[in-house]
């Protein structure tokens, strides 16, 4: 009883009742520790949870709205320069056809501005983890992960001076046009790090790499990805009458190549090129006017032989396919690239048809128009992508070659073409910029899942 009464305790009953209470405080105590303390105390307890990073595939970037988001109160465009301050641009660094490129070149179809500027698409839903656009970190990456070697017809060109301007003042351009100068359409464009680039400092530079000799992103024109020769000859491995001495071809200009010298120029080592991805767009050039063998003018109700062209399209483009592949694993075995992030890739970008008529209109669409006339090879342009798309699904046999069907976008927009033809696209339209803001995520983000 003593005891009781030193800890003020009067009775049996009381006694216990304190001692659950007790019981309880303790229990508590051992539970706010045990969710207080981290959970790697308790390895065996609780699993290593890990959730998958946010994906945004071309289907589900593509997948989308154009929404009208002006920059601007101003009304109209009164001076060259108002293009560049519509479409948030501080400038471009290539100085090829720039009135063109920007869609400024003729006066009387200046009553686009500044609305063709003030569109911006908006990815599909499903579309998670795509960073705001940021010309600094892809200037940054292009240094330390690799740079961009664009193939491709006048369409890439637009790209290339549409990137120039994406990423100036970070980048200078080469060669220089100069005013009423002449140059040759075939001649490499070069985009280089401005030396006086604040963000210079910032960079991890790799072992060799010149700042004014080492390209952050090149284009080459070549249109049809082969040279005429390689293509007679590719076509007379399926069909021996014809003559390594005939020719596909007729008169209707188009630049060419043969594959490996462009080959050559995406595996140049630093200082001479730092190309980690390579990024391929064609079928602009596949009509039967180029390749005039197919020519069948009675066939006009079903594109003039264009099946034809469609066929040995394909047929061409498996042998690009596995001869790019199998320099991209030689490159590897030979390096000794473990890592498949680390390896060079290839990125096709779906071709695009124009836009028949396309002056006519001054706003985006909400669905994609089917064609009244089917000028060139428009009308089939899904045709060569399907079956380039179906050639790359062979994931196993072209690991390192894809295929991103982001052509929904720019199909949405008949407003953003050159001011005189209805096939080009403008920059600062939105089209181009939001090619070269997926490409970024696409290769920096997306393959490295891959």
């Amino acid at each position: 009883m003593a005891i009781f009464n030193v800890v003020g305790l009067r009775s049996p009953r009381t006694f216990t009742g304190r001692l659950v209470a007790l019981g309880a405080a303790v229990t508590t105590l051992i539970l706010v520790y045990t969710y207080a303390s981290p959970l790697s105390s308790f390895p065996n307890i609780i699993p290593n949870i890990t959730y998958p990073k946010p994906t945004c595939s071309p289907e589900s970037y593509s997948n989308g709205i154009w929404s009208f988001r002006p920059r601007t109160n101003q009304t109209s465009l009164t001076s060259k320069e108002d293009a560049l301050m519509f479409a948030g641009f501080d400038g471009c660094a290539s100085s090829r056809e720039v009135d063109w490129h920007l869609a400024i070149d003729v006066e009387e179809k200046w009553d686009r501005f500044p609305d063709v500027s003030s569109w911006e698409w908006v990815p599909g839903e499903t579309c998670q983890g795509l960073r705001s656009f940021d010309p600094a970190a892809l200037v940054k990456e292009l240094v330390e992960d690799g740079g961009w070697l664009l193939i491709g017809d006048s369409v890439t060109e637009n790209h290339f001076f549409s990137i120039s301007c994406s990423l100036y003042p970070h980048v200078i351009a080469t060669p220089y046009y100069a005013p009423g100068s002449s140059w040759d359409r075939g001649w490499p464009q070069n985009l280089y790090l401005n030396p006086d680039s604040p963000i210079v400092s910032s960079i991890a530079f790799p072992p060799g790499f010149n700042i004014t000799g080492t390209p952050l992103v090149t284009f080459r024109r070549i249109d049809i990805l082969f040279s005429k020769a390689e293509l007679n000859a590719l076509y007379h491995t399926n069909h021996p009458y014809f003559s390594p001495n005939d020719t596909l071809f007729g008169d209707e200009g188009v630049w060419t190549s043969p594959i490996r010298e462009y080959l050559d120029l995406f595996f140049s080592p630093i200082p001479k090129g730092n190309y980690g991805t390579m990024i391929v767009s064609t079928g602009g050039h596949w009509t039967t006017r180029v390749f005039e063998y197919f020519l069948d003018k009675d066939k006009e109700d079903s594109g003039y032989g264009i099946d034809n062209v469609l066929e040995f399209f394909e047929f061409a483009m498996l042998r690009w396919t596995a001869e790019v592949q199998t320099e991209i694993w030689k490159e590897q075995k030979r390096l000794g690239v473990k890592s498949r992030a680390k390896a060079k890739k290839v990125v096709v970008r779906a071709y695009l048809p124009g836009h028949e008529d396309c002056h006519s209109f001054r706003k985006a669409w909400t669905k994609i128009e089917p064609f009244k006339w089917n000028w060139f090879n428009w009308g089939s342009i899904w045709d060569f992508n399907a079956r380039f798309e179906n050639i790359l699904s062979l994931r196993k046999k072209y690991p390192d070659i894809y295929f991103l069907p982001i052509d929904r976008p720019a199909r949405l927009r008949p407003d953003a073409h050159a001011a005189g033809d209805c096939l080009h696209y403008m920059t600062g339209a939105g089209v181009l910029e939001g090619w070269t803001h997926y490409l970024w995520h696409f290769i920096s983000r997306e393959v490295s899942k891959n």
